[in-house]
């Protein structure tokens, strides 16, 4: 019996990138939030629909899930330690 495309392309890419093609979505999305936060004044809404969410907060709650702090929590952290 053949295995199904995508679960080819998953199992191929987690031996590539050692993480799921979503897991590593995330970590991408995550990064760039984090970078942006640092150096912008972007708000949290545009930030979020530029990575690919619905809403502020479903981004919001991905962050925290994510990173352990609000995204607004994390840009005036970055502010204060610059």
């Amino acid at each position: 019996m053949r295995s199904h495309p995508q679960s080819d392309f998953v199992v191929r890419f987690k031996n590539i990138a050692g993480v799921p093609p979503l897991t590593y979505l995330l970590n991408w999305r995550m990064r760039l939030a984090e970078r942006t936060l640092r150096t912008e004044s972007v708000p949290v809404l545009a930030l979020a629909l530029s990575l690919g969410y619905t809403s502020a907060r479903a981004f919001s709650n991905a962050f925290k899930r994510t990173i352990g702090i609000a995204p607004k929590r994390y840009r005036d952290a970055a502010r204060f330690s610059s």
